[in-house]
């Protein structure tokens, strides 16, 4: 089970063993490389306390001194130590005062209980597995499905959950297993399994007006980035030259130049995509020049990795992300640039942050502004996607049989309705702030945890940490309770974290429109998936079409490359990605 997490942790390794359990961890080395080594035990008069841990905790110092007040002698510089004397202290209410990200498990010895514990987010991942006699548990489910009580099998709900574009809480989507929910911990021991959330969004009300609002903001974005600069590793921002990762990008710069410190930024980009662009409906612009404006502008030492379609359509590399990712739910092309850019980063530094979550922050999207679809009574990212399925006119994607049975209309509707019946609502609240509430409590709960969730296994399959500053807690809680109005105050998206961060870029950069993550325009790209398809179209019985459409295939395989529309080349490029995903997992379909 340890071995499949390797890669999470290419720097050491350890497994700890006792009478009624084994813990296992693999470490990627950023705080006290020397001290830090895991499992990491304590003794005390009533039994033995041992922590494995990932992830970090980024008021780790103010924590130790709080501890030391208290009594407690540090061996070590970790913020691992931090966690494991914290635990001693105050129990399993100290996950309360931890920043940062992090999914860890407690052994305590003195009661003989289990304790898994989630950062608030849910950007690291924790997943666990009841057996007859106890429990399994790891960073992803791989690990699990390693040890021989557990069986990769997959039922109709959980691949309604594989398909579906969101992400409900708490689902382990393969049959049996589960997740730790985003802000909760669940305990095992000889009285059974108890589940308990300690973090969730709550309206307050917000009494600020729109002046210190902007300020604490920017106060919060500063102080949020500085904290998660801290490491004893090298360290880079990802920038895209668009306005959350530029903002990150010149606000690390300005803190590290504080520090004596010049700041390193990456940006992704593909062979001749600058030159011969062409804009369409979601990409106004190519990424590079802004990103590179931005870090003339904040002087980071800057570099672009550029990718060539032959190393976008490596198959080892397909299978490498395939199977850190776990299942085939991705978009191909931008997981495998992700993987080898994070890949080539890796090999110039451990850390990188990234602005991966401010649109559901700040409602960075499109769908935020257009009242038709925030009514729409459908998770609102899905409303596009359909639209482009049928502008393209693409037939089912799934096979017959298998979309017949999982009926997915029906699932997401349901999955809707659990959602927005979670939504608290503030006294007073009107009918229309109310809606909007209820808009950003979808993006954070069901759609951030699909971003978070690539990034973390993308990133950790080459043992680079991304750091989100978005995504701490003090922020999401404080814009989750801003008013709609001030949200919008110029009538244009993200109108706060423009105006917090704003002057800081340049002013190109600061007006650009928001402009997704790229994609490679290259035809070539699009006739090697055609290729790749038509070896399964010409096998018998080839199992990729247990779950795809053989008759859409066809169809797809016989269009131009030329001008395929992107909706048609993503779901192409998944199915590839479903038949790699068989062949790594040999997963077993109940559709009963």
């Amino acid at each position: 089970m340890t071995d499949t997490m390797w890669c999470r942790g290419p720097d050491d390794g350890g497994v700890w063993v006792r009478e009624h359990v084994a813990l296992g961890h693999r470490r990627l080395a950023i705080i006290d490389l020397a001290g830090g080594v895991q499992p990491m035990t304590l003794e005390t008069p009533e039994g033995e306390i041992a922590l494995t841990y990932s992830g970090e905790v980024y008021n780790f110092a103010v924590l130790r001194e709080e501890l030391r007040a208290l009594g407690h002698e540090f061996g070590t510089t970790s913020d691992t130590e931090v966690v494991l004397r914290g635990y001693l202290e105050w129990g399993t209410d100290f996950a309360e005062k931890l920043h940062g990200m992090y999914a860890f498990a407690i052994w305590d010895g003195r009661v003989d209980k289990l304790v898994l514990i989630r950062d608030r987010l849910g950007i690291k991942p924790l997943y666990f597995y009841p057996t007859q006699d106890g429990v399994l548990f790891g960073s992803e489910p791989r690990a699990i499905l390693a040890h021989p009580d557990a069986e990769a099998v997959l039922n109709l709900v959980g691949l309604r959950e594989m398909f579906g574009a969101c992400k409900t809480p708490g689902h382990g989507v393969w049959t049996g297993m589960h997740e730790v929910r985003p802000g909760g911990l669940v305990e095992f021991d000889r009285d059974g399994q108890r589940e308990r959330i300690y973090w969730r969004l709550t309206p307050r009300e917000h009494t600020a007006d729109l002046e210190t609002t902007i300020a604490e903001i920017h106060d919060l974005i500063s102080e949020i980035t500085r904290d998660q600069l801290v490491a004893d590793v090298p360290r880079c921002v990802l920038l895209s030259g668009g306005l959350d990762s530029s903002s990150l990008t010149a606000v690390a710069a300005r803190e590290l130049a504080g520090q004596g410190e010049r700041a390193r930024s990456f940006t992704v980009d593909f062979t001749g995509l600058t030159e011969n662009f062409q804009a369409d409906t979601m990409r106004g612009t190519p990424d590079a020049p802004y990103a590179q404006a931005v870090a003339e502008h904040v002087n980071s030492e800057h570099q672009a990795i550029v990718l060539s379609p032959d190393a976008m359509l490596d198959a080892e590399t397909r299978s490498s992300v395939v199977a850190a990712r776990g299942f085939p739910i991705g978009i191909a092309d931008v997981d495998v640039s992700l993987y080898l850019l994070f890949k080539a980063i890796k090999e110039r530094s451990t850390v990188a942050l990234s602005g991966e979550g401010a649109d559901e922050v700040f409602a960075g999207y499109p769908w935020f502004h257009v009242p038709a679809i925030r009514e729409a009574e459908i998770f609102p990212w899905m409303v596009p996607l359909v639209e482009m399925l049928e502008e393209a006119e693409v037939d089912e994607v799934l096979n017959d049989d298998l979309s017949a049975a999982l009926d997915m209309e029906t699932y997401i509707q349901d999955q809707y309705q659990v959602a927005i019946a979670e939504v608290d609502r503030l006294e007073g609240e009107s009918d229309e702030e109310h809606a909007t509430r209820v808009l950003k409590y979808l993006h954070l709960t069901r759609f951030l945890p699909l971003l978070l969730d690539r990034k973390d296994r993308i990133s950790m399959a080459v043992g680079l940490e991304v750091r989100v500053p978005f995504c701490d807690h003090r922020l999401v809680e404080y814009v989750y309770n801003v008013p709609w109005e001030m949200m919008t105050f110029d009538g244009r998206e993200k109108s706060l974290l423009r105006a917090a961060t704003g002057p800081l870029l340049p002013a190109s950069v600061a007006e650009r429109v928001k402009s997704p993550y790229p994609a490679t325009q290259d035809p070539r790209y699009a006739a090697e998936l055609q290729r790749m398809a038509k070896e399964f179209l010409a096998a018998d019985n080839h199992p990729v079409f247990s779950i795809m459409n053989r008759k859409w295939m066809e169809e797809t395989v016989a269009m131009d490359p030329v001008g395929m529309p992107e909706v048609v080349r993503e779901n192409l490029d998944r199915a590839i990605d479903v038949a790699t995903w068989l062949d790594i997992y040999r997963p077993r379909l109940d559709l009963g």
